[in-house]
C-alpha cells in the first residue's frame, strides 16, 4: 500500500468514524428505552475516541510519511459489551419496544460491519507489523460493536427469549 493509498484509507476512515458517533449521539437524544440510550451513548463516546486517534496517526503520518512512533496505539477496552447486561438489569419490567431504536440498530450493525471489513483490508494489505497490529485491533473493536448490536437487537424484538438465554449462560 502506498504511502498516498494510506492517508486515503485514513480519511476514509476519520469521516466514518466521526459519521456514526453523530449517529450514535442523534439516536441517543432521540431514544426513549434505557438501553438504547446508554448502548448508544456508548457507541458515540468510543467511536469518537476510534476518530481522535485516527486523526492524530493521519496527522503525524501526513507529516513524517511514515507509521508514527510516538501516537499511542491502543484504546480502551470497549464498555458496549457490557452495557445491554448491565441496564437491563437495573430497569423494571420488560422495556417497550421502540421501532426507531430497531431501526437505528440495524443501520448500526451495517456501519459496524463495513468498518469490520475495511479495518481487517488495511490490516491484510499492510506490511509493517505494527500497523498491521493497529489495524486488527481496529476490526476487532468494529466487530465487538457488532455483536454487541445484535444481542442488543435480540433483547428488543425478544426480551423474554434475551432473558432466558441469560439465564442458562449463568448457570
Amino acid at each position: 500500500m502506498s504511502e498516498n493509498q494510506r492517508l486515503n484509507a485514513l480519511e476514509v476512515a476519520l469521516n466514518n468514524e466521526l459519521r456514526e458517533q453523530d449517529f450514535y449521539l442523534r439516536n441517543a437524544e432521540r431514544s426513549s428505552n434505557p438501553v438504547g440510550k446508554a448502548l448508544f451513548q456508548q457507541l458515540a463516546n468510543e467511536e469518537l475516541e476510534h476518530y481522535e486517534l485516527l486523526k492524530k496517526l493521519h496527522e503525524t503520518w501526513d507529516k513524517d510519511k511514515k507509521w508514527p512512533e510516538t501516537v499511542p496505539l491502543k484504546v480502551k477496552e470497549t464498555l458496549v459489551t457490557d452495557i445491554l447486561d448491565t441496564v437491563s438489569q437495573e430497569i423494571e419490567g420488560r422495556p417497550d419496544q421502540d421501532e426507531d431504536d430497531l431501526a437505528a440498530i440495524r443501520i448500526a450493525v451495517e456501519f459496524e460491519a463495513e468498518g469490520e471489513a475495511f479495518y481487517a483490508k488495511l490490516r491484510d494489505e499492510s506490511t509493517d507489523p505494527r500497523e498491521k497490529e493497529f489495524f486488527a485491533m481496529m476490526s476487532k473493536m468494529e466487530h465487538e460493536h457488532y455483536a454487541s448490536l445484535k444481542d442488543t437487537e435480540e433483547f428488543l424484538l425478544n426480551p423474554d427469549a434475551w432473558y432466558a438465554n441469560i439465564e442458562e449462560r449463568d448457570e
